[in-house]
């Protein structure tokens, strides 16, 4: 869009409505000067050829018959020189070539006023040695062949070349007439397709203007009912309209402020969860050391003393990275090492229905993980796979590296679930509740990386029936 365009499309829409007919007004002005101009100037070239023709009547129609008796009547001597006097007839004449010329309106009648003249001064000349000859006796004769050879020659040739004046000025004004009749034609074509596009322009921009109230209404209704959805990303573009720019700048305004309300509200809310799945972590905690502690006893007073050393240790690593100095989060090395003390110490429980494989490429040892992620998905696979299939089950970790992101799958070959409780468990899973009773861990563990590294990422459950159940966790590859 051009300045110009960007300065009408900023005005008030009164000023655009003036402007508008401003604009017709200009249009029709512009219309009527230029009919009226060409009718002037074709009004101003017809009355100059008429002038002219008028002029070129000046000459008297009996010029040529007058002029030769009179100088016949002089050479006879039935009349003086004096009182016939040809030289005011010859200065009259000349008077009127010198107007031929000046008002002539081609080149051919300029040439012909010329040659008047011309003829006229040689019309003198001859006139003036009849005078002579007159003055003296015995020039009679010379002076009727004058008469018959030059001077009725010269007015004949004057008259002629006055006719063809008239003639041509005349046909002059036959192709002005012509010229005229043409013109107007197309003024009149002209000033038709001017009135449709001045029509057509009207009617649009009727609906110009109509659509510049309309149009931006519309636009704000339609981000008011967005802001109404929820959608607070949503904002009011409008550049046109100073009112309605106004009120778009102050729709942006409050929408921003309400969106920057809703995020401090958002990160409350999240640092509360946080807070809520932190206390949920330790619920994990004193549940896991109770049925340790009671197998400790138990180890104690069957006199297995190496098993309660190696039971002692291996609870003593659990707690220690559990604690981890208070990091939320830890290496994927640490974790490994966390659920591998958690099934060294299951191992001994569950000797007769337990074992497990922990498989994680080297490359992501030093790959952040929150702490406590995989162990609360292992003892779901021991408490409802692996037991609940009353035989020897295996639990299985595998870690490896997926582009930008890293994938832990921990598989159990036990009881499995229908689709349909899967289905239950992962609805379980998604549905925010503070009395999340049933699949705490589970629900823990999600919850937690998707506050870490947003709901991208978390767990997937996949299970069939009597085969088995795979967790998969997908996280980004962070670092140390």
């Amino acid at each position: 869009m051009t300045i110009m365009g960007k300065r009408i499309s900023n005005l008030k829409l009164n000023e655009k409505i003036r402007l508008y007919y401003f604009a017709i007004v200009i249009v029709f002005v512009l219309l009527f000067t230029t009919i009226f101009s060409t009718f002037i100037k074709y009004n101003r070239e017809y009355n100059s050829i008429i002038h002219s023709t008028t002029v070129a009547s000046g000459f008297s129609i009996d010029f040529k018959a007058e002029f030769d008796y009179k100088m016949y009547r002089i050479i006879i001597g039935s009349k003086p020189f004096y009182e016939e006097d040809p030289f005011e007839d010859i200065k009259a004449a000349k008077e009127i070539a010198i107007k031929l010329e000046s008002s002539a309106r081609t080149k051919s009648n300029k040439s012909r006023a010329e040659a008047i003249s011309k003829f006229l001064d040689n019309l003198r000349k001859h006139v003036e040695k009849i005078e002579d000859n007159i003055k003296e006796t015995g020039h009679y004769d010379e002076n009727i062949t004058i008469l018959e050879n030059d001077i009725r020659v010269i007015t004949s040739l004057i008259q002629d070349t006055v006719l063809e004046y008239i003639y041509y000025e005349t046909l002059e004004t036959e192709s002005v007439r012509q010229e005229m009749e043409m013109q107007m034609v197309r003024t009149i074509e002209f000033s038709i397709i001017v009135l449709c596009i001045v029509v057509i322009g009207a009617l649009f921009f009727s609906v110009v203007i109509s659509n510049s109230i309309s149009k931006p209404i519309k636009q704000l209704s339609e981000i008011t009912n967005q802001v109404a959805k929820g959608d607070l990303q949503v904002r009011s573009d409008i550049e046109n309209g100073v009112e309605v720019k106004a009120l778009s700048d102050s729709l942006n305004i409050m929408i921003e402020k309400t969106s920057n309300l809703i995020d401090r509200v958002k990160i409350e809310q999240t640092n509360l969860r946080k807070t809520e799945l932190i206390l949920l972590q330790e619920q994990i905690n004193p549940h896991f050391l109770y049925n340790t502690l009671d197998t400790i006893t138990w180890l104690a007073e069957s006199k297995k003393y190496q098993e309660v050393v190696d039971m002692v240790g291996s609870l003593s690593k659990y707690f220690r990275t559990s604690l981890s100095k208070g990091s939320t989060l830890i290496t994927l090395k640490e974790e490994e090492q966390h659920v591998r003390s958690y099934l060294e110490i299951q191992k001994v429980r569950y000797e007769d229905i337990l074992t497990y494989e922990i498989i994680i490429d080297e490359d992501l040892s030093d790959c952040l993980v929150p702490k406590i992620t995989l162990q609360p998905i292992v003892e779901n696979a021991l408490y409802h796979g692996i037991k609940n299939r009353r035989r020897v089950g295996k639990i299985s970790i595998r870690g490896r590296r997926d582009k930008d992101n890293v994938v832990i799958e921990v598989s159990d070959n036990g009881l499995g679930m229908t689709k349909e409780r899967v289905e239950e468990v992962v609805a379980e899973l998604e549905k925010y509740d503070k009395e999340q009773k049933n699949f705490y861990g589970l629900f823990n563990v999600n919850e937690r990386l998707r506050l870490h590294f947003g709901d991208a990422y978390g767990i997937h459950i996949s299970s069939s029936y009597l085969k088995g159940t795979s967790v998969t966790v997908r996280i980004p590859y962070t670092a140390t």
